[in-house]
């Protein structure tokens, strides 16, 4: 009978064998390709937002971070000689639309309450708004609604340009108005933590959480399809929607997997390292394993009637952490014969999803052309449980000694550093206050 590791490998299952060199090469092409304005996974977004030039400091600057069910507001403000950011007069509500249908007012109004709440502690009025859902960019910083997620329940809202639908419902003119996608204030957030006389040459930003996304920044000479619509000789950070990838083989778990989702077919390189599916691809794996005789017969059976698993219980499990919670995959794998077949079976899905990860930032770091010069490395700025909770595989070391190997082939130096707390906050103030 074939080992664990001999039946993951015959369903395409793969990860120390990986062929890191290549697959850099082939998310650069797809990033060219989404540069170009040509067919590619890649959307390559432009944000107009470039980290270049210096952040106007001791100035509290009103802030918005709407991006899940809750929607944030307060002031930020950088002291000067400082790279904490100071973050005041937070207040947490629902979004709107999670609670039902709300009507453009409602929407709009609910955003325009927290500013008003904040501008009396604001000494600058440009407001930095983190809206984490699939827009469309405009060069003043606008952001135009195309579809929802998260199930909101405000359906007049797609097609609308946010920023200007609220500057409406506003009771002041605002400065400025920045409407960004997380992934770029990230990226900012990153910026905002330098520390004094620390030099970084590029910079990017990386969630990998529920989902995964990149955002680095580009030369405007790069950017095909905006010739002769921006200075050439400029830079801007561009949002990759880097999870929608799909120049990568599939294993059969993989596939398997994707075409139970709601959006089979995409967002593939996401499924295969991001936390809302790491669970559901190791439940994949154990029941195409019980088919195939790796389980006692009870075991098997309680696989085959498990509906569905958790990232977080897969890691518990493979891991052998014990959170004083029950573990569904305690009781399926009551054996402990079971138990060490199953932690062989799954604890690759965790490996894979950490060199993955690695290649994916190589990719970045390669594309920015920044590094060369090793007092001036590129800056990746990290957010996301999945990368900083996973127990059984430690992502920071993975990815650092797998980008020591990649980067270091090609003399490019690069710094992984730890987002700060409250990053879409921080991140979205940065854009408010870079003069």
């Amino acid at each position: 009978m074939q080992t664990p590791e001999e039946f993951l490998e015959a369903n395409g299952f793969v990860s120390g064998a990986l062929d890191r060199d290549a697959l850099v090469s082939v998310f650069l092409k797809e990033m060219e390709a989404g540069l170009a304005g040509e067919a590619s996974s890649l959307r390559m977004i432009p944000s107009y937002v470039s980290p270049d030039g210096e952040i106007k400091r001791d100035t509290p600057v009103s802030v918005l971070d709407a991006g899940g069910t809750n929607l944030r507001g307060a002031t930020v403000a950088f002291p000067a000689g400082g790279t904490a950011a100071v973050i005041e007069n937070k207040e947490k509500g629902a979004m709107p639309g999670t609670a039902g249908r709300v009507t453009p007012d409602e929407f709009y109004n609910t955003f325009a309450d927290h500013l008003k709440r904040t501008k009396p502690f604001a000494q600058d009025p440009a407001i930095g708004f983190c809206f984490s859902y699939a827009c469309e960019t405009s060069p003043d910083g606008d952001a135009k609604l195309l579809h929802w997620t998260k199930e909101i329940q405000a359906p007049e809202i797609v097609g609308q340009w946010v920023g200007s639908e609220l500057k409406k419902r506003l009771d002041f003119t605002p400065s400025k108005l920045f409407v960004l996608n997380d992934t770029v204030t990230t990226l900012l957030a990153g910026k905002a933590c330098e520390k004094p006389g620390e030099r970084f040459s590029a910079y990017i930003g990386f969630i990998l959480g529920t989902g995964t996304n990149v955002a680095y920044v580009q030369k405007n000479d790069g950017i095909a399809k905006l010739a002769g619509k921006v200075d050439p000789a400029g830079a801007m950070v561009i949002n990759s929607e880097s999870g929608a990838f799909d120049k990568i083989e599939q294993s059969a778990f993989d596939k398997a997997m994707d075409a139970k989702t709601n959006n089979a077919g995409k967002q593939i390189f996401e499924k295969m390292i991001a936390g809302a599916y790491l669970g559901p691809l190791g439940l994949e794996v154990f029941k195409a394993a019980a088919k195939a005789g790796f389980f006692t017969k009870e075991a098997a059976q309680r696989v085959q009637s498990l509906a569905s698993l958790e990232s977080m219980h897969l890691d518990n499990f493979c891991a052998k952490f014990d959170n004083g919670k029950p573990n569904p995959l305690d009781v399926v794998f009551a054996d402990e014969n079971d138990r060490a077949t199953a932690r062989r079976l799954a604890t690759p899905i965790f490996e894979r999803a950490a060199i993955l990860t690695a290649i994916h930032l190589g990719a970045f770091i390669v594309k920015t052309g920044g590094g060369t010069d090793k007092t001036a490395p590129v800056c990746v700025c990290i957010d996301g449980s999945t990368y900083y909770k996973t127990r059984v595989v430690s992502f920071p070391q993975v990815v650092q000694s797998e980008l020591d190997r990649m980067m270091g082939k090609r003399n490019l130096a690069f710094a992984l550093t730890v987002c700060p707390d409250d990053a879409p906050m921080v991140g979205a103030a940065v854009a408010a206050l870079l003069k």
